[in-house]
């Protein structure tokens, strides 16, 4: 009984011992903002010259190309929308000086001109959508070409990285 207490004694000196070198204290480990200061520290002084390094500023290019992605995307949805601003102001205002040249002439040529009128309108409308969809379709086409060149160094960069080892 003696000697196991001996050993438990040992052992709980060695292990305190061990524990001021390598591990730190509950009191340290229980303050999460010196466990923060400390983690902080350790990044800083992190030699990020090798792969590490290279990991983060490939990272910090993808995010890069995210957000011109992003902006390419938004900028084409602004052109989209303008141009359907300006679609509808034409429409309303053509609309509008075909009822004012209306009243007072015979309502059969009235309605030649409602029917000639809605054909036109039509048309626009027809060839309107298809500009739009041109629009739409080359910004997320620009959007996603930085996309595209982003995976493609990232692919030269890891066939690099291979063809080395």
């Amino acid at each position: 009984m003696a000697t196991a207490k001996k050993a438990a004694a040992k052992k709980t000196t060695a292990s305190s011992a061990g524990a001021k070198q390598a591990a730190p204290s509950a009191a340290d480990m229980l303050d999460p903002m010196k466990n923060l200061k400390g983690m902080a520290e350790r990044l800083q002084n992190l030699n990020l010259t090798g792969g590490a390094g290279k990991l983060l500023d490939s990272g910090r290019k993808d995010l890069q190309a995210l957000m011109q992605a992003n902006e390419k995307s938004y900028q084409g949805l602004q052109t989209v929308v303008q141009r359907q601003t300006e679609m509808i102001k034409t429409a309303i205002a053509e609309w509008q000086t075909a009822a004012k040249a209306m009243p007072g002439k015979d309502p059969k040529e009235n309605l030649a001109k409602l029917d000639e009128l809605g054909r036109q309108s039509f048309q626009r409308a027809v060839d309107d959508i298809k500009e739009l969809a041109t629009l739409a379709a080359k910004s997320q086409a620009d959007a996603f070409d930085v996309v595209r060149q982003r995976i493609q160094a990232n692919v030269d960069e890891v066939t690099k990285l291979l063809q080395r080892k």
